[in-house]
């Protein structure tokens, strides 16, 4: 008899062995069947990527139990093909809900679209499933690492209220993605707050030179407080210290008038 149970899709970019993902799953596990799928290796910065080489998916043992069924696959590929195939291939019924994270790293600003948690989100977007897209701020130097020393416990604790939000309230039309962003040190009791993404980078690249060659050699985050938006996500984490509650949508549609638009290109 199939399961009357909401289904949860959860998966990441930081593979399948990330205590991130652990910490997602831990946060859902007691509200409903549990899906994991995610991707074998490292992916941070795969975006909403489709590699084209079809890569091969297994089903794995999950070490982290819950009330419901828990089903883990670990997939070659990107997150927002973990998506995909956990939608087509692996999912019994639709998804009700998807939870992309927990990510090592902040996902700020101009540059969110390069992140592969939020890819992963806005792939499940497409099927018309609302998704979390959660990340906690760490330093650069655990953003690839895997590091158990990292405390997602405050990550885990906004990520089943606004899991359990969202399963009670459906979210308002046009609104896909919630991005959340919990600032390093946080605690269950840190205030939220809801944001728009700012238009200004947050990390950037650093370029030096060498033997007379100029390249990339990593990023930093810098912020220019003077040109920051008072509601955007980089300023409630990395300013204020609260965490940041972003409505995203997969319509990418400027909230230009187009009716002006038009006429701004027909004008002679």
């Amino acid at each position: 008899m199939a399961s009357k149970k909401p289904l949860i899709l959860v998966t990441n970019d930081d593979g399948i062995d990330s205590p991130g993902l652990r910490a997602a799953v831990q946060a859902v596990a007691h509200l409903g069947d549990i899906l994991i799928v995610a991707p074998k290796i490292q992916q941070s910065g795969a975006a909403r990527s489709f590699p084209m080489k079809e890569g091969d998916s297994e089903q794995v043992s999950w070490p982290v139990k819950g009330p419901h069924q828990i089903i883990a696959y670990r997939t070659d590929g990107s997150p927002a093909q973990a998506v995909r195939r956990a939608v087509l291939l692996f999912a019994p019924r639709k998804p009700v809900l998807v939870v992309s994270g927990i990510n090592y790293g902040e996902n700020l600003g101009a540059g969110i679209t390069i992140s592969g948690t939020v890819g992963a989100a806005l792939e499940a977007a497409s099927f018309g499933i609302p998704s979390l897209a959660v990340s906690l701020q760490t330093y650069l130097d655990q953003h690839l690492s895997n590091s158990h020393e990292v405390d997602f416990s405050a990550a885990r604790f906004f990520t089943r209220q606004f899991a359990e939000s969202v399963l009670r309230q459906p979210l308002p039309p046009d609104v896909d993605i919630l991005k959340i962003e919990v600032p390093q040190g946080a605690t269950e009791e840190t205030p939220w707050r809801i944001t728009r993404v700012s238009r200004s980078q947050y990390f950037h690249s650093i370029v030096k030179e060498e033997n007379g060659k100029r390249l990339i050699d990593g990023y930093e985050p810098r912020i220019e407080e003077g040109l920051l938006e008072p509601d955007s996500d980089v300023k409630a984490l990395a300013i204020d210290r609260v965490v940041s509650v972003s409505p995203l949508s997969i319509d990418l549609t400027s909230a230009v008038d187009r009716q002006y638009l038009r006429m701004m290109f027909e004008a002679r």
